[in-house]
């Protein structure tokens, strides 16, 4: 290390990449991840020995990144960690900085989450599944039990996937985003498909559609289903997305890192929730009325199932755009009625909007889907969204996502058990 002088008597102490990388506890080229976001800055050495860092300014990164990954949001609140994926704000929600209903719009699933991934467009993008992955997939998938639900099933399809994988352990930028486009198809292929006529190639809504209806697909339905999958893809740290950036933390590999998501987003409280509402909707078809169904849930203390998101105050955006393209899918009017005779139920007494949730209901329920279609929906969505996450956590300090146990338990010495 050595010191220069910038100007008379105000040295400069200047490290090397891998000095500054040690210091930062990263690698070597997530150094220069940092320079081109603009948070380090870089200086040439004549004779071109390579870029050197201002020492100063590398250590107040350092104090920054332990701040920020400390387990505190600066003001004594919850966790906070720093992402460039996803940004949620006033009822509006961004994927790096662009409106996500706009890009939902205009763009596919594929082409969106190439964009979350390396924040490039590239138009008519489709993802391939390897054939070996693929027939490891589904016989793993073929041996669970009949009444297996779809998250189990995508859980056990990516740790077969794995195993078919000797480069899984590879966690550079190019390999990971390799291993995804590779294991999100691989994830939709291994779902047995309703329809006997299908097939496994073409926009990825399309082959999800035979694993989710037994109707024929119209082109409505199919731009609901892929709009949909381009709506879920992220929503900044979900629980089953802060538990794939705790397996990145460990550098578990991208598919270890996909499985802990799935095993979160189980919950009911998480992508479970489309399948309630679905159930909500087909009760309020049967009684001919949402009054007795929402009446049912509250009397049994439960919340009503599709209203409200603690993010959003006032309309969740996700819903507002797949409930505008529902119109358009044929026989989705029953199913919208009932949707909107719970939301005018509801709001007698609490004024909650749609969520996500109960628009992903009224594609389900008007498309003869079975109510676990909205949590395989959200899943195989999410996934790229996971991807992303795991990428972003690559790039930062290993096993930074530990906190502090805050123990309240008796105090030691207590006597031995008897």
């Amino acid at each position: 290390m050595r010191d220069q002088e910038t100007a008379p008597g105000h040295p400069e102490r200047r490290l090397s990449t891998k000095e500054t990388a040690e210091l930062l506890g990263v690698k070597p080229e997530t150094v220069y991840a940092y320079v081109s976001r603009g948070q380090l800055g870089s200086r040439r050495e004549p004779g071109g020995r390579g870029s050197t860092f201002d020492a100063k300014e590398v250590e107040a990164l350092a104090r920054r990144n332990r701040r920020e990954s400390s387990g505190s949001s600066g003001s004594g609140g919850e966790l906070s960690v720093r992402t460039r994926i996803t940004l949620i704000e006033k009822d509006w929600y961004y994927f790096r900085g662009v409106d996500a209903t706009e890009l939902a719009a205009r763009h596919s699933y594929e082409e969106i989450t190439e964009w979350l991934w390396t924040g490039e467009l590239r138009p008519g993008i489709t993802f391939t599944a390897p054939k070996a992955a693929v027939a490891v997939a589904r016989r793993a998938v073929d041996a669970l039990p009949e009444h297996t639900g779809p998250t189990d099933r995508l859980r056990v399809a990516a740790i077969a996937a794995a195993t078919a994988d000797p480069l899984r352990f590879d966690l550079s930028e190019d390999a990971v985003l390799g291993t995804a486009r590779s294991l999100i198809p691989t994830l939709v292929a291994a779902l047995p498909p309703v329809r006997r006529a299908h097939r496994d190639e073409g926009p990825l809504a399309h082959r999800l559609w035979a694993r989710l209806s037994g109707r024929p697909a119209d082109e409505a339905s199919l731009r609901v289903l892929d709009t949909a999958l381009g709506l879920l893809v992220d929503h900044d740290l979900a629980a089953s997305t802060l538990a794939v950036r705790v397996a990145a933390s460990a550098r578990a590999h991208p598919y270890a890192a996909v499985s802990s998501g799935l095993g979160v987003l189980e919950g009911p409280l998480h992508g479970a929730a489309s399948g309630l509402a679905h159930k909500l909707l087909l009760d309020v078809l049967d009684q001919g009325t949402a009054a007795p169904v929402v009446a049912d849930e509250l009397r049994a203390g439960r919340r009503v199932p599709g209203l409200g998101h603690r993010l959003y105050p006032g309309e969740d955006p996700r819903a507002r755009a797949l409930f505008a393209l529902l119109k358009e899918i044929p026989g989705a009017a029953p199913a919208l009625a009932a949707a909107r005779d719970v939301v005018a139920t509801t709001a007698r007494h609490t004024p909650l909007h749609a969520n996500v949730d109960l628009a992903l209901a009224v594609l389900t329920v008007s498309s003869g889907m079975p109510p676990t279609a909205g949590e395989t929906v959200f899943a195989v969505a999410r996934t790229a969204g996971w991807i992303a996450h795991a990428l972003e956590e690559y790039g930062e300090r290993p096993l930074r996502m530990r906190p502090s146990g805050h123990y309240v338990g008796p105090r030691p010495p207590q006597p031995l058990p008897e």
